[in-house]
């Protein structure tokens, strides 16, 4: 696992991606998720990532 600079950011890191999971109807559980899928977890971090970026959008208008 990676060192976050900021460890505050742990927790609401582990909340954006249960909610991107959600969204995308993967059933992540605390701690090991190492049974999904590779196209489970493909999911998640895609919708993070498109999540990420229609904050940062309509950040700029």
């Amino acid at each position: 696992m990676a060192k976050n600079v900021v460890p505050e950011a742990r927790a609401a890191l582990d909340k954006f991606k249960m909610e991107a999971a959600s969204e995308v109807g993967v059933n992540l559980k605390q701690g090991y998720n190492g049974d999904l899928t590779s196209k489970e977890a493909g999911s998640v971090g895609g919708q993070m990532v498109k999540s990420m970026i229609k904050s940062y959008e309509e950040g700029m208008k």
